[in-house]
């Protein structure tokens, strides 16, 4: 941290956002805040590992994707370059994958997009300090979360993940059985199938809970 024109510590922050809309609004948000000054943006991994070696942030606000790789590759590459920043995801990805990506990454928290500003500028202020709003609990569901999908994707077959696909994309049975030339009644059999290994009870649940799992795009 360094002293504001004030006297006051202000916390240093590296913004690696690959939207640069977002990244200024970002930046306009911390600026505001007397305790806080934004010393870059970074749009790629490649402008965070730079940033971060050479500006010493003491917070770095990453999100999951960037131009040339993720959120865990800057990361990786912040540490690599021997700033001792501590991390925040901050991305519209609420998957598993997504904040895993930042336990693995090392981040002390992950805040999804859609919270109020007030709550990442909490966040900032309190991993700044040393907390970590990243708890065992919250590591602990996450793998159960994983084990949980990785389980449901091995029960369906093949042939039933395109059939969701399919379905994903808006295509009727009919349109479906065209397309991978097989039998109206076959996939109508596909889709009772994946139903019932799915527990769910329309297609739109089928499809909504396949999205949830990961299992399709």
């Amino acid at each position: 941290m360094n002293h504001s024109a004030t006297g006051s510590f202000q916390i240093r922050i590296l913004i690696g956002e690959n939207h640069r809309i977002e990244a200024e609004g970002l930046a306009a948000l911390f600026n505001y805040q007397p305790d806080m000054v934004v010393v870059a943006i970074a749009g790629s991994v490649a402008e965070a590992r730079t940033g971060a070696a050479d500006l010493r942030p003491d917070v770095v606000i990453l999100d999951c994707l960037l131009k040339d790789g993720t959120g865990q590759d800057a990361a990786v590459g912040i540490r690599e370059a021997g700033c001792g920043a501590k991390l925040i995801f901050l991305s519209r990805d609420d998957s598993v994958a997504a904040h895993l990506m930042a336990v693995s990454a090392g981040a002390s928290a992950f805040i999804h997009k859609s919270r109020e500003p007030a709550e990442l500028i909490d966040a900032v202020r309190q991993v700044a300090a040393g907390g970590t709003l990243i708890t065992p609990h919250d590591i602990a569901s996450l793998l159960a979360r994983r084990s949980e999908i990785e389980g449901k994707r091995e029960i369906l077959t093949p042939r039933e993940t395109h059939v969701l696909s399919l379905m994903a994309q808006g295509m009727s049975s009919r349109e479906i059985a065209s397309q991978l030339a097989i039998s109206y009644v076959t996939v109508r059999s596909h889709i009772r199938s994946m139903g019932g290994k799915l527990a769910v009870h329309s297609k739109l649940q089928a499809v909504a809970k396949a999205r949830e799992l990961a299992l399709i795009d």
